[in-house]
């Protein structure tokens, strides 16, 4: 399945840290996980003891893969490990997801300012991963033992409980904006150059006039101060030529009126050409 905003013609990102999932519970929120990761370009994940094993199968494996939305092939490509030890081997840093203070005196950052170290360490060649823990209770003390580092998200003390795809769409997206130096996916498209100020003084000569007519500008005296305020509005507008002749337009049919004869622009049928007469013989 491919959602809106896909194009298959781009160029596929790949890499990143490690995404690892501690015995994780439902197959749909690793299908969920398998969708945050290829939004944002990660390619690598790795599951430890899945309560119910992996691949899945029959309705599982069915969730799974409806979950990842078209990101079947990370769950295909899944690495399987029996404990985080196996999981974090050949690893440089691992940071370790928590929402709660361990007590073990460990270096504590946001996802803003760890990817981006982690994206400055992977292109320099290093092998990050990111620890995340089972859905109900997360990680362990143990397993937050094995980390360089916690990673922790700013939510509301209230309700700090984050589903699992939601933590790892966080990290992405951070580790992805960081890759990417935040340059936006795509700009909009300037379809009209800014109008010049002599065609803006032009417009407002020509509102002004109209409004002078409808007897707008009173008191007389309040005139200059009036006219700046209406001048400054259009100014913060930022008008293109297009803006300027199409409030032109528009002013124009409200005073004057509709048109008497519309102009539109009809096409002539062309009469196709008589087939000429042929004699009984075909001559």
């Amino acid at each position: 399945m491919v959602g809106a905003g896909t194009d298959r013609t781009k160029p596929l990102f790949e890499g990143g840290p490690a995404i690892i999932l501690v015995r994780p519970q439902l197959a749909v929120n690793i299908g969920m996980c398998a969708r945050a990761m290829a939004n944002f370009g990660l390619s690598d994940l790795r599951l430890v003891s899945p309560r119910e094993g992996w691949p899945r199968t029959g309705a599982r494996r069915k969730g799974a893969y409806a979950a990842a939305a078209g990101a079947v092939h990370l769950l295909e490509r899944a690495q399987v490990f029996d404990s985080v030890e196996e999981a974090v081997a050949d690893l440089n840093f691992v940071w370790a997801t928590t929402a709660r203070e361990r007590g073990q005196f460990k270096r504590v950052e946001v996802p803003a300012i760890a990817m981006a170290e982690t994206a400055a360490a992977v292109q320099g060649g290093e092998k990050h991963g990111i620890l995340f823990g089972p859905e109900r209770t997360g990680l362990d003390n143990d397993d937050i033992a094995l980390a360089s580092a916690v990673l922790t998200f700013p939510v509301n003390p209230a309700y700090g409980s984050l589903n699992l795809a939601q933590a790892v769409l966080l990290c992405g997206y951070e580790y992805f904006k960081a890759r990417q130096g935040g340059a936006l996916p795509f700009e909009r498209e300037e379809r009209s150059p800014p109008a010049q100020r002599e065609m803006t003084l032009s417009f407002f000569e020509f509102v002004e006039g109209k409004l002078e007519v409808a007897g707008f500008f009173r008191p007389v005296s309040k005139r200059p101060v009036m006219q700046r305020n209406l001048r400054n509005m259009f100014h913060r507008m930022n008008l293109t030529q297009q803006d300027v002749r199409t409030l032109w337009g528009a002013i124009v049919r409200l005073v004057e009126g509709p048109r008497e004869k519309p102009q539109t622009r009809k096409r002539i049928k062309q009469k196709k050409p008589e087939a000429p007469a042929q004699t009984p013989d075909g001559g």
